[in-house]
């Protein structure tokens, strides 16, 4: 587990679903809620932040989820993917971070470099030569982030938004 002064990285345990999908759907809706449709907004949030999806994504032993927790506070999240876990076919050796969220009250405040420190330790411990990520391409400040933090573009994909395809950057960092 990573620490900074008060803030822990924990592991997310099947008790902790409630404060997940609380969570995965306000910091969805802070960082994208005024540059998308209310509908669309609502039709995402609806198919990937309920009970059934999120408790057989915390239960997928190929899937990792961490709490960022100020106290007893839950701040931010972070979900890694291993094997088929992987929202794309990668090689082995490959683990994709799906998502990096924080409140935006504690932007700016180091709680996404612990989120990422997190995932990179999860590699390290898996042996991963190769950390990728989608990163949507409206979204310049995570791409300043990951760019900062050593990653550089690859592909592109699509992302679905309710009825709205949009394209995510694909971004990789070497480990090894």
């Amino acid at each position: 587990m990573i620490t900074n002064s008060d803030v822990l990285i924990r592991p997310v345990e099947l008790s902790d679903v409630e404060t997940l999908m609380e969570l995965g759907s306000v910091t969805f809706k802070e960082a994208f809620g005024t540059v998308n449709t209310p509908e669309n907004m609502q039709k995402y949030l609806n198919s990937n932040f309920n009970q059934k999806v999120l408790t057989a994504e915390v239960k997928n032993p190929e899937s990792m989820f961490f709490f960022a927790q100020q106290s007893e506070q839950v701040i931010g999240y972070l979900k890694v993917n291993l094997g088929n876990a992987q929202t794309e076919s990668m090689p082995d050796n490959t683990m994709e971070i799906e998502r990096i969220y924080v409140l935006a009250k504690y932007y700016g405040k180091g709680i996404a470099k612990l989120l990422f420190e997190q995932a990179i330790s999860v590699a390290n411990q898996n042996n991963i030569t190769t950390v990728w990520l989608g990163v949507w391409e409206e979204n310049p400040r995570a791409i300043k982030f990951y760019k900062k933090n050593g990653f550089v573009e690859f592909d592109k994909h699509n992302f679905i938004l309710g009825d709205d395809v949009q394209t995510d950057i694909l971004m990789k960092l070497a480990l090894k």
